[in-house]
């Protein structure tokens, strides 16, 4: 039976969890420690062209790479990634025992022909050459058999078996395998590289392994399963496998030293691992960064995410496509139909008048005193956004979410004025939900921002806002009711707070706004 030897790829996969940011220090702080786990092959990170990252493992240059390298190598072999069409083989030195052993060569399979090609020159320069055919089970029998034979001609050090967005299951698996078993050169090694959409990379693992095989083979994993989505195979669980069904002798201490004190820092600011969302990617065989999206907008079910995967083309799943994925969300959420009736009660009531407007805000609950007192004392209209304000029963509730529609109790359906992509019939009104959107990309359809475009349509005098604070990147402090929290990228809200600040100078131009409580990280020329 062939050998079994672990690849880890935490610098490379999981650099999609922190823009590859791990820092110098830790970078070989990590490589240490997977030397010292007995982890036979070790992957760097990514050689780019491609917006190259300073100070992160995106590298632009073998030089680069080789300063994270151990003196002592210690018999392990150490590789590189580069996603074909990112880096110039013309610009690949020629190498020298400083530099990494191999090179990992991602292609999607139109590229197929021209990848193998430049996996034969990477081999020319003294490299040892890994064939990665992303999204392996996409391709054909014929088509899988033709790549197979491609690189049995040209002879790289590996061929592998890639479930890019974790749809396989262990049918699909040993399908492929026993393909490869066959039909691959014995002198070629296997490999299998996994993600854990389905909570399968585990299992499948065991069972690459547990078939024979005269070929070597190399299997894919992450430390803590840091990778991007779903993540990936956990390198800590997968070596006690190993260990204690194939005679191996992995040490699992500085493995979790790495976890420890390097990983969970990084787990904390954006969390990988299984979700619904990232489950819902792979049943419908499409990139997972559809998925990141559409769960980034915490306005959406997993019912109604499931049912935008649904409308998407099958040519559009395999790439991520952003602005793709942003028309079929606004198409989603506009085909609700709109309900006026009581139209003209409320102009009548609400023209001219000056109002207040309660977002679900921490600063609501905070100074709800001066809440109350602004409005009583001001005899003002109140709006919550979202949700029932506990404090003060307000005259309406403007409803634009399907997660807050689900936790809003029915006897106040009847003073919501929603948009039209909740399914709420006992509605006071029902309002066009694509004609209240604004173009700041992160608040695009920001509940509290959609409500003031609405009242301005309606000819409002003055609003007030309260709860309106902008986002902490610490979730716990951003909302009165913490099953409303959510975790995302600093960027992220970074991008939200920014996005809130242009918007409401925008809207200060023609309308006036005052704030009622201190908002935290949304300011307003001039104001308060």
């Amino acid at each position: 039976m062939g050998n079994i030897r672990v690849l880890d790829c935490t610098l490379r996969d999981g650099g999609y969890c922190n823009q590859w940011a791990f820092g110098l220090d830790n970078t070989k702080r990590i490589v240490n420690c997977l030397s010292e786990a007995g982890i036979e092959i070790i992957e760097c990170g990514f050689l780019t062209e491609k917006t190259p990252m300073v100070g992160t493992t995106k590298f632009s240059s073998m030089e680069e790479i080789a300063k994270i390298l151990p003196k002592n190598r210690e018999g392990k072999m150490f590789v590189c990634m580069i996603n074909y069409g990112e880096y110039s083989i013309e610009n690949l030195p020629q190498r020298v025992p400083k530099f990494v052993d191999g090179i990992r060569v991602a292609f999607h399979q139109k590229d197929a022909k021209a990848a193998v090609e430049f996996c034969r020159q990477i081999q020319e320069r003294g490299y040892k050459a890994f064939v990665q055919p992303m999204m392996t089970m996409n391709y054909s029998e014929e088509a899988f058999w033709e790549l197979i034979q491609a690189v049995n001609e040209t002879k790289p050090y590996a061929f592998y078996i890639v479930d890019s967005f974790g749809v396989m299951k262990r049918k699909d698996l040993l399908r492929l395998y026993h393909t490869v078993e066959e039909k691959l050169s014995i002198d070629i090694c296997i490999g299998y590289h996994s993600h854990n959409n389905m909570q399968l990379a585990y299992s499948n693992a065991q069972a690459f392994v547990d078939k024979g095989s005269l070929h070597e083979r190399i299997i894919d994993s992450s430390v803590f399963g840091m990778g991007r989505g779903a993540g990936n195979l956990n390198t800590e669980l997968f070596v006690e496998y190993l260990n204690d069904n194939f005679d191996t002798e992995y040490n699992l201490k500085p493995l979790l030293i790495i976890i420890d004190e390097i990983l969970n820092d990084f787990y904390e600011k954006n969390r990988w691992g299984y979700s619904l969302p990232n489950y819902l990617s792979a049943k419908h065989k499409a990139h997972p960064n559809y998925a990141s999206h559409l769960d980034a907008k915490k306005t959406l079910t997993v019912e109604c995410m499931d049912e935008i995967f649904l409308m998407m083309a099958e040519d559009k799943k395999i790439n991520f496509d952003k602005n793709y994925i942003e028309e079929l969300y606004i198409k989603y959420m506009t085909r609700g139909e709109t309900q006026e009736s009581n139209l003209l009660d409320f102009s009548q009531r609400i023209h001219g008048r000056d109002v207040l407007i309660i977002a679900p805000g921490k600063s609501s609950l905070d100074e709800q005193e001066k809440v109350i007192a602004y409005a009583q004392e001001k005899k003002l209209l109140t709006f919550s956004v979202n949700f029932e304000y506990s404090e003060l029963e307000t005259d309406y509730i403007f409803l634009s979410n399907l997660r807050r529609f689900r936790e809003l109790s029915t006897a106040s359906y009847n003073k919501c004025i929603a948009t039209s992509n909740i399914p709420m019939a006992e509605a006071y009104i029902t309002v066009n939900y694509e004609e209240l959107l604004n173009d700041a990309e992160f608040v695009r359809d920001n509940s509290s921002l959609m409500l003031i475009a609405y009242l301005m349509r309606m000819g409002v005098k003055k609003v007030y806002l309260a709860g309106l604070d902008g986002y902490s990147i610490d979730p716990t402090q951003n909302f009165v009711d913490q099953k409303m929290n959510f975790y995302a990228k600093t960027t992220r809200f970074e991008g939200m707070n920014a996005g809130l600040n242009r918007v409401l100078e925008e809207y200060a131009e023609t309308i006036e706004i005052e704030f009622v409580t201190t908002p935290k990280y949304v300011v307003l020329k001039g104001k308060n």
